[in-house]
């Protein structure tokens, strides 16, 4: 399934969410790439000291709790990290945040959490009582009440309703936030689970209605029906009532895919269409539609992703240019689809474009109403959006929306019953508000604003560039008091990402205004190659064993810094998480004097063996993997964890997983900070028990993790 940034593929999708983020370069052209440095070779499992991390039995978990109290003897016993802790979760459990709607069944639907819904709740109000000031939500599920019920550890993730009624839904939840879930159906008119309804096992897997007796479902089957990353391979048909080893195959990919993903997309004019994707690389996959005779590839390029539905046309990005007939399509542009002509001529079909980026822009996202599209796109990183109208010549008419300027816009939710939807505005000063859209007449109305929860007066926003390496021009923002001096003395957090095309962009963060910049801190996110802010090109320009020139792009920002004063090697520190905890690596091992603090979060670090670990062969895409000779020794010269050296002065490291992570694993991790442990490098070492691949399950541990990192940051720059 792809998503929008978050999102990409939803079950091996490498995202985590950041703190902040900023925005992108001005893309040039793809240099040769850079020689790389003498590879060690790579160690046999049986020779690594520390294999033995890479289980969760009692051993490796007797170490985790070990650590984890050291970690906590420090960082707890700080004297301002009771302040901290109290700040973040005032932060996460406010009353005031503003309740995310989705339109389902003509009514307002929100996921809550808070101190009194730690696990949550879904509920649901009308849409008027949704515009006022303080709605009177109606509960629909209690998860915290479910828990107990069951005795389960259930975290939500997520609901998919039948449409058009919208009464019967999948409902998805995991144990101890994996990635993992168990899909029970749910009917909304009584508010409870059907009894004797669909559902599935827990596994990683996904579902689609075919109509309300019969499901479509990519799982575990079985031996020899999960692909070597640990996703399904088989789609079945599955009948209400049904066993699952009664279900009736539909499709089969490989073994050797990355997976094979079901979806459906449905229109207000009556139209559906059943989506079998098979991934045979993290970002290349071959779509099919299901049709009455089965499954009908479609002659699409292997890089897109669908957007949307709307009168009978499908819409689609395109992540590699197309060569349709006599039209070439950009890299970048929007195209659309008929969903008849593809059902009958798969292997001819016939886009109209929709949107094709200009310079220095790039398409966010779009989501369909009842007859219009809302498209948002950023032009040099700066939020705009438009409602695009299908015409009958089967092109497309658009017309701008006026919202704020400088800052992030996004599809919150689109009502494929009406011409309604919500947009959500924010910048990194700009507490994010949310605005309702009557997309028929181009109506806006601000209906939520967040309150400000930080003193921003006096603070700002600059933008600067770095020449990289190879003299490439890499953007970056820097969020800091009017006031600061150019002394090279001002305690800075510089936060990137640099992967999977995610692109980062003006966003407000309640716990980095709170807890950094009211404190004096200055935040720095680069926009670094990798991600996606200049489309598939920025992204692809580190790829693979090009992927040093990420690496590049932000030790060069971090010089860019220093040599302006904003701050010295003595008061800078860095983060990232996933991907980035990749990064935060690499930069520990090869600018280890750049820095005074690396936080390295839920991180892939062992290059040579992420492939055997959880999701990780899944990612051969982005990373390359260690069966090609030439990738392999890439890989080698890269590698955090087999390229710590004696005798180097690191600064000491804050690394922090978690146990329940089904996607990278918190193998990673432990085994870095063992190896560190067994050289004699200071290090800090945190493992949350519980929380997938995020900084905790509920909204307590997920304020005690910022807690403790910004005690970290504060001990290491600004003492």
């Amino acid at each position: 399934m792809r998503l929008a940034p978050i999102l990409v593929r939803s079950s091996g999708y490498l995202f985590l969410a950041a703190t902040l983020a900023l925005l992108g370069p001005v893309l040039a052209a793809p240099p040769a790439p850079p020689a790389a440095p003498a590879a060690p070779e790579a160690p046999a499992a049986d020779s690594d000291p520390f294999i033995w991390l890479e289980q969760d039995g009692d051993r490796s978990m007797n170490w985790v709790r070990s650590e984890n109290a050291k970690t906590l003897a420090v960082l707890e016993n700080d004297p301002r990290y009771p302040g901290l802790y109290a700040d973040a979760l005032t932060i996460a459990e406010a009353k005031d945040r503003i309740p995310m709607p989705s339109f389902l069944a003509g009514e307002i639907y929100n996921f809550w959490r808070d101190s009194v819904h730690v696990r949550g709740i879904w509920r649901k109000t009308t849409l008027a009582n949704y515009r006022a000031p303080a709605p009177q939500w109606s509960t629909v599920l209690d998860l915290d009440a479910l828990a107990r019920a069951e005795n389960a550890n259930w975290f939500w993730k997520g609901a998919n309703c039948l449409r058009p009624e919208e009464r019967l839904c999948l409902v998805m939840l995991s144990d101890g936030g994996e990635d993992a879930s168990t899909v029970r159906e749910f009917d909304l008119a009584s508010d409870q689970f059907v009894q004797h309804g669909f559902e599935l096992p827990r596994a990683k897997q996904s579902a689609a209605w075919l109509d309300q007796d019969r499901l479509l479902v990519a799982r575990d089957w079985g031996a020899g029906t999960l692909t070597a990353s640990g996703y399904p391979f088989v789609v079945k048909s599955l009948k209400r009532g049904e066993a699952l080893s009664a279900a009736h195959e539909i499709f089969r990919g490989r073994p050797d895919d990355v997976e094979v993903d079901v979806s459906s997309l449905e229109d207000g004019s009556g139209h559906k269409a059943v989506l079998i994707q098979r991934a045979i690389s993290f970002f290349e996959t071959e779509n099919y539609l299901l049709g009455p005779a089965g499954p009908v590839k479609l002659s699409l390029p292997l890089k897109v992703d669908f957007q949307d539905l709307l009168a009978g046309r499908l819409l689609v990005k395109l992540n590699q240019p197309w060569n349709a007939g006599p039209h070439r399509l950009p890299e970048g542009a929007l195209v659309s689809i008929g969903l008849s002509d593809a059902l009958a001529d798969p292997q001819h079909l016939r886009p109209r474009l929709v949107y094709a980026p200009g310079p220095r822009e790039t398409l966010g996202e779009a989501g369909a109403t009842r007859s219009e599209l809302i498209v948002t796109i950023y032009r040099n990183v700066k939020g705009r959006a438009f409602v695009y109208a299908p015409a009958t010549d089967g092109g497309w008419r658009r017309r701008a929306l006026q919202l704020p300027d400088n800052a992030s816009i996004s599809v919150v939710a689109a009502d494929w019953h009406s011409e309604q939807a919500f947009l959500d505005v924010t910048g990194f000063l700009l507490p994010s508000s949310l605005w309702l859209l009557d997309a028929a007449n181009g109506g806006l109305a601000k209906v939520k604003q967040l309150p400000p929860k930080f003193d921003a007066s006096g603070c700002v926003v600059e933008q600067f560039q770095a020449t990289s390496r190879d003299g490439t021009r890499i953007p970056y923002f820097v969020v800091h008091k009017a006031a600061m001096r150019l002394d090279g003395q001002n305690p800075t957090i510089l936060h990137a990402y640099g992967g999977f095309q995610v692109s980062q962009t003006p966003t407000y963060s309640a716990d980095v205004g709170k807890l950094w910049l009211e404190r004096g801190g200055v935040y720095v996110l680069a926009n670094i190659r990798g991600g996606g802010e200049f489309g598939p090109a920025w992204h692809e320009a580190g790829l693979k064993t090009h992927r040093q020139r990420i690496y590049d792009d932000f030790a060069a920002v971090a010089e860019d810094l220093v040599a302006r004063r904003i701050t010295s090697a003595r008061r800078l520190g860095i983060q990232g998480g996933s991907n980035g905890g990749l990064l935060m690596g690499v930069e520990f091992t090869q600018h280890p004097s750049l820095w005074n603090a690396v936080d390295i979060q839920v991180p892939l670090l062992d290059m040579l063996r992420f492939e055997k670990i959880a999701a990780g062969s899944s990612w051969v895409g982005e990373y390359g993997s260690v069966g090609n000779p030439e990738e392999r020794a890439f890989l080698a010269s890269i590698s955090p964890y087999d390229n710590l050296k004696s005798g180097v002065h690191y600064p000491e490291p804050f690394i922090w997983t978690t146990t329940k992570d089904d996607r990278v694993g918190p193998q990673h991790a432990r085994k870095f900070a063992a190896k560190l442990a067994a050289m004699g490098i200071p290090y800090l070492f945190y493992e949350v028990i519980e929380g997938g691949h995020a900084a905790g399950a509920n909204l307590k541990e997920q304020a005690h993790t910022r807690a403790l990192e910004m005690t970290y940051f504060t001990e290491k720059l600004m003492d």
